[in-house]
């Protein structure tokens, strides 16, 4: 009996983490990811500018169905800076989201053997696609100055 009122205690406790701060988590982590990657496929800042090793990658390792090398590495360099900025701020945090679950899938597609990570993300970006990104964000602050919120 001790056991379980422990059990109902810990659980009792877990459901007082706050929905903001689970939200933050999940933005900043799975971002985190999508932004480590972008860097490794640019000099420096300019996400324009592909390191010589893209090809290589886009062509050998990881090359994508019907999308030529410079086209897939170029909006794979983008898409990896501009949608974990995003989540970052919280700003148009369930689109950020979609466009990153599709680069998932994407991924996925072109590099089948990273299917348990794949599937990680993917249940975070629908997490914040289904919950939204907390009151921690830009979209929280945007939408509660709304007019029609008024």
């Amino acid at each position: 009996m001790a056991f379980i009122a422990f059990v109902e205690s810990l659980i009792a406790l877990f459901k007082r983490i706050p929905h903001d701060l689970v939200t933050l988590v999940c933005r900043f982590g799975v971002g985190m990811v999508f932004w480590l990657s972008g860097r490794t496929k640019v000099e420096g800042w300019n996400i324009f500018d592909l390191k010589a090793s893209q090809k290589f990658l886009f062509t050998e390792v990881h090359p994508v169905p019907g999308v030529p090398w410079e086209v897939a590495a170029q909006l794979a360099a983008i898409g990896e800076h501009l949608f974990p900025l995003l989540l970052f701020v919280g700003l148009a945090t369930r689109f950020a989201a979609v466009a990153l679950l599709a680069m998932t899938v994407v991924i996925q597609i072109a590099l089948p053997t990273g299917f348990a990570a794949h599937l990680l993300w993917a249940g975070v970006l629908l997490y914040l696609m289904a919950q939204g990104p907390g009151r921690v964000s830009a979209d929280w602050l945007l939408v509660r100055r709304a007019p029609w919120q008024q």
